[in-house]
């Protein structure tokens, strides 16, 4: 097997993250029978499926197999067809939406910025249009900017004049801004270069650490996976196939599926890149 049985051991040259049990603890998000369609077309199964708070879940699996439509749902952008959201305790619905949205920070492959925004306003957008006092603002902006290692003086630049790491740090600032109990990411380090992805994978699993947010994250790459996760998700067409550790879907894959995906995996590793 491609990891080993060592599989709690180094991974690419870094400690993964451990499998061993926690005991039980609070559920910050939960679907119950979740569905959604589009034009006929299955994108989610009726899903149940939760999340504990404080621990960081990564949702994985091939191109269009419902991850970033589940996490959609989660924060509202989508309705289920059927089914339903909780978020701590209250179900999600047009009613309450725009409240809970806010116990969520959202970030986006590319960072999805205002162009014609400057950095700090993408950050305080949201705190300015809900009446946060200046002094309040400045002073979450300065703790974001040390959290994330982010110049000051990159904050008066637009977007176009930053570098594709810097955007994404500008987009987990504004994220974070209003202290979200939630933090969402699809596939957040997709569009980066390697030295500068495993740069900031490095910084946002300490972050994750520090701040103890509930964290979902998408994407695509099981090495990814394994690094931030403590629980992997893994879908196929629509639904969860398995949810464990990494050392569980590696040596004792539910289906063919999750076989051949962490395979697949393993063959799109660069040449000499051994754990």
């Amino acid at each position: 097997m491609w990891y080993g049985p060592a599989i709690d051991g180094l991974f690419r040259g870094r400690t993964i993250r451990s499998v061993m049990q926690h005991p039980p603890i609070e559920t910050a998000l939960e679907l119950h029978d979740a569905c959604k369609s589009f034009a006929g077309v299955v994108a989610l199964q009726a899903t149940s499926i939760a999340f504990e708070a404080g621990r960081t879940t990564v949702l994985i699996g091939p191109s269009g197999c419902g991850k970033s439509t589940l996490l959609r749902l989660i924060n509202g952008l989508l309705e289920p067809d059927r089914g339903c959201v909780v978020v701590r305790g209250r179900t999600l619905s047009r009613a309450n939406v725009g409240e809970l949205r806010r116990r969520m920070g959202y970030v986006i492959q590319e960072g999805g910025l205002f162009p014609h925004l400057t950095a700090r306003r993408n950050v305080t957008l949201m705190a300015d249009y809900i009446g946060w006092p200046r002094e309040r603002v400045n002073s979450r902006l300065s703790e974001l900017a040390e959290l994330t290692r982010f110049p000051a003086d990159g904050l008066e630049r637009y977007p176009r004049e930053l570098s594709g790491g810097q955007r994404q740090r500008v987009s987990l600032m504004r994220a974070l801004m209003l202290d979200p109990d939630v933090l969402l990411l699809d596939e957040p380090l997709g569009a980066l270069d390697p030295m500068i992805r495993a740069d900031l994978q490095d910084e946002l699993r300490e972050i994750f650490r520090r701040l103890s947010k509930t964290v979902v994250m998408v994407t695509h790459d099981l090495d990814e996976a394994g690094f931030f996760a403590d629980s992997i998700a893994l879908m196929r067409d629509g639904r969860v196939v398995q949810r464990g550790s990494l050392a569980a879907l590696v040596e004792r894959p539910a289906d063919e599926f999750v076989t051949r995906f962490v395979r697949a995996q393993r063959r799109t590793r660069p040449p000499g890149d051994t754990p």
